[in-house]
């Protein structure tokens, strides 16, 4: 039987490349197992497409970008359903801004954590690989600054640890929290 949620935000933060959106489609397939209709992938890419189309990647646009995405999380959390965000958002600034306007009680930042060396091999869009032959010049990690979280609510180190290992470490973690429940 499916229950609905009490509503929350999960904030993937890391590199790009990082595994991010994997692990945000994962958790979503996960979670839509529990609270199907009541999870929502925020994808900061598919965003940029949208809302945020007018947005360049200017430190400003960048906190906006992050801002908008935060309102979205936390309209959709205030409603009882589970916002997956799946964002670089490169400073503790702005993800400290999510967490208070989202709630830190219905807030989970999850910094997904590889190297750069790792993330530049991985680079499925190529974007290192653009960004080493000049065709880009604003890159987080690379030519533009990725503040790494301080304290972070989970790690996911997606260098030791594959898509459904670091679901399932993220899905107790929830557990834990109380942001799931078990149901017999």
């Amino acid at each position: 039987m499916k229950f609905r949620p009490s509503g929350f935000t999960v904030w993937f933060t890391g590199l790009p490349a990082a595994g991010k959106s994997t692990l945000a489609q994962l958790l979503r397939d996960r979670l839509d197992d529990l609270f199907e209709g009541y999870t929502e992938v925020l994808d900061g890419d598919e965003i940029r497409k949208g809302l945020s189309k007018d947005l360049g990647l200017s430190k400003e646009d960048r906190e906006e970008h992050a801002r908008r995405v935060s309102y979205v999380a936390k309209v959709l959390s205030r409603n009882g359903a589970v916002a997956i965000v799946a964002l670089i958002s490169p400073y503790r600034k702005s993800r400290e801004m999510a967490r208070e306007l989202i709630g830190p009680e219905k807030f989970v930042e999850v910094y997904v954590k590889a190297s750069l060396e790792t993330c530049k091999k991985r680079d499925p869009k190529g974007l290192y690989a653009k960004a080493e032959r000049g065709e880009i010049t604003n890159l987080t990690g690379l030519q533009e600054p990725y503040e790494e979280p301080t304290n972070p609510d989970i790690i996911l180190d997606t260098e030791k640890f594959g898509p459904d290992e670091c679901t399932e470490r993220l899905v107790e973690y929830l557990y834990e929290r109380g942001l799931l429940e078990r149901k017999n």
